[in-house]
């Protein structure tokens, strides 16, 4: 406990220290621009459109979220989607579908119209394979934990859906992207998934900005929080708000569920059901300082570095933060009855079931299709075929590297450490897949692979007990697919990504789009230290105390008397595999069959499987 109190020390004085230096930096940066009248940030005075500039053209609403007639509000939020362009067969505009007697400007309105549908569509079908990955995650787990937990780590894994559906509806996404509109983007940006998205334009943070007339915008030189869209009220009630919704749900469920692995076979469950509720909070804050338009994404515009933070499906807001919430967890929690022996070295303690892991592995490779294509939120971006081949050459070259990493230290090639290969490949290709090439996807899924294997036996030898790895391939490799993106990125893509458009990187390569050092922009690379070092730090002492603090509310840990029988039927009252084990909790079962070692009080009871005739 001692070393831990050291280590809580330790964490918080380079917590003080890391927000010290973000607020010397910030008393440097340079000032943002008042957005616009459509709410957006402008680009940054270099990038800015010479004043003799000829008036921008005048263009439908659904681009520009606006009204035609000053007198009425914009139609958004829209509940049917009707607004966003027409719809063919039968035409809402009341026009009729005869191609002759169409004006240009109808036809428009139903290609349009037609485009958002298929971006609709494609987030959402990606969307439904991500949700599915919780059945990867609950056969990984469960298989690599012992049979008396099965149905403890498998409920778990099942819970942790509802828990944190509920959490994320209630309070989690208004505080991720409440104020997502507000968010810096590149001069004639229109949001792929339709006007609106307008509406998510309420936040707080520092340094308002405001408009001609002195009107606060909503945007934010440094955007800490969003604060609309609780409970999807009215205010929000948009079939593209609601498109969002559900996707970055399902996201946000990846994240609640690794922490589940690595606090296995031993997590109360009252405790757990608080974490469900809770995770939500740490995961959406830090999401909205990302993807919602906060002070990491604002990093290239307020001081000059790269993109900002750039993490295209989430290495670093999906899975670092889930494995650091685990790291912290793990901690609080200590090692499983036996893992360590009388001088700290680790004892094997192997999953039930192998074949189970590795089926859950596939379901997860298959979902990763998913995860990182739709990560675009657009059907019509034609990069996705670059995303998906880079995270297929990631995921099957870090299963690769993780047998041969094995092989090369003298061990035999643990198939439950190849599936862990591949999953560390594909957490780290997330946050890069957009912006790299293939070849860059292989390297990096090969460190992945062999990151994975160093990390699990680094992690143990300090006597952290974590059942499935899952500290090492989400949290370790979550880090190095953030901060690959800052070495391995081309600048074939992400042209204006984070409202960045460097006039100097547009002379030099036609375009500004995300690279890293080795293809020109070592402040890339700097920025994406910054946004690492913020993942880590941040979600780790937001777990710590939290984890610090339930434990006061109900015991984060089950008795020892539980954790030797085994938690399913203390605590679940239903056996993983009740043919096989017995349990004196599990509805008053007999002692038939029993072994006579048992104790008086039938404590940790293991039979063998009762014959039946």
């Amino acid at each position: 406990m001692k070393t831990i109190d050291t280590r809580f020390r330790f964490f918080v004085v380079l917590t003080l220290a890391f927000w010290a230096l973000l607020l010397t930096g910030a008393s440097k940066a340079q000032e943002t621009k008042a957005p616009d009248e459509t709410g957006k940030v402008e680009a940054p005075a270099a990038a800015a459109a010479p004043a003799a500039a000829a008036p921008a053209p005048k263009l439908p609403t659904y681009f520009t979220a606006t009204s035609d007639d000053p007198k009425k509000p914009p139609a958004w939020p829209d509940p049917t989607g009707g607004a966003s362009g027409v719809w063919a067969t039968p035409a809402s505009d009341g026009k009729g579908d005869v191609p002759e007697k169409l004006t240009i400007q109808d036809l428009y309105d139903r290609m349009a119209h037609n485009l958002y549908s298929i971006n609709y569509v494609w987030v959402l079908i990606a969307g439904f394979l991500v949700m599915f990955m919780q059945a990867g995650f609950m056969l990984v787990e469960t298989g690599l934990c012992r049979a008396k937990n099965a149905s403890h780590t498998a409920a778990m894994n099942l819970m942790i859906y509802p828990l944190g559906c509920l959490a994320f509806w209630v309070y989690g996404f208004a505080i991720g992207w409440g104020n997502w509109w507000n968010g810096p983007v590149p001069p004639g940006w229109y949001p792929s998934l339709g006007p609106g998205l307008s509406v998510l334009n309420e936040g707080w943070g520092l340094g308002a900005a405001v408009d001609a007339a002195g009107k606060a915008t909503g945007a934010f030189t440094y955007g800490l929080i969003g604060l609309k869209g609780w409970f999807l009220t009215g205010a929000v009630g948009d079939t593209a708000v609601l498109v969002l919704f559900f996707f970055m749900m399902v996201f946000m469920d990846t994240t609640a569920t690794i922490p589940t692995g690595a606090m296995a076979e031993r997590w109360a469950w009252k405790n757990y059901c608080l974490f469900g509720l809770w995770v939500a909070l740490p995961y959406c804050l830090y999401g909205n300082w990302v993807w919602g338009g906060g002070w990491l994404a604002q990093g290239g515009v307020n001081w000059s570095l790269g993109h900002g933070a750039v993490d295209f499906a989430g290495s670093g807001v999906v899975h670092s933060m889930g494995g650091v919430i685990a790291l912290a967890g793990a901690m609080i929690l200590g090692p499983r009855i036996g893992k360590f022996n009388a001088q700290g070295r680790p004892n094997a303690m192997p999953g039930h079931d192998v074949p189970m892991v590795a089926l859950g592995t596939f379901i997860l490779a298959f979902g990763w299709f998913g995860f990182n294509p739709g990560s675009t939120l657009a059907g019509t971006d034609l990069r996705i075929s670059y995303v998906v081949v880079n995270t297929m050459l990631a995921g099957v070259v870090g299963a690769l590297a993780a047998m041969v990493t094995l092989m090369l230290k003298g061990l035999k090639p643990d198939t439950t450490m190849m599936c862990n290969g591949m999953l560390a490949g594909l957490v780290a290709i997330t946050a890069p897949c957009a912006f790299v090439d293939p070849w860059a996807a292989a390297v990096i899924g090969l460190v992945a692979g062999w990151l994975v294997v160093v990390s699990v036996f680094f992690w143990e030898a300090r006597g952290i007990d974590d059942p499935v790895g899952a500290i090492s391939v989400h949290g370790v490799n979550g880090l190095w697919g953030v901060i690959s993106v800052g070495i391995f990125a081309t600048g074939q893509y992400g042209a204006g990504w984070n409202g960045v458009v460097r006039e100097e990187m547009v002379k030099l390569y036609g375009s500004d789009g995300v690279r890293g050092l080795l293809y020109g922009d070592f402040s890339q690379f700097v920025m994406q230290l910054i946004d690492a070092g913020t993942v880590a730090i941040f979600g780790f002492v937001m777990a710590y105390v939290w984890f610090t603090v339930s434990d006061v509310i109900t015991p984060i840990r089950v008795s020892k008397e539980t954790e030797i029988e085994g938690l399913d039927g203390p605590e679940m009252g239903v056996l993983g595999y009740p043919d096989f084990q017995l349990h004196p909790s599990a509805g008053g079962l007999s002692g038939a069959g029993v072994s006579a070692a048992a104790s008086p009080s039938m404590v940790g009871i293991q039979a063998k499987k009762v014959a039946m005739d």
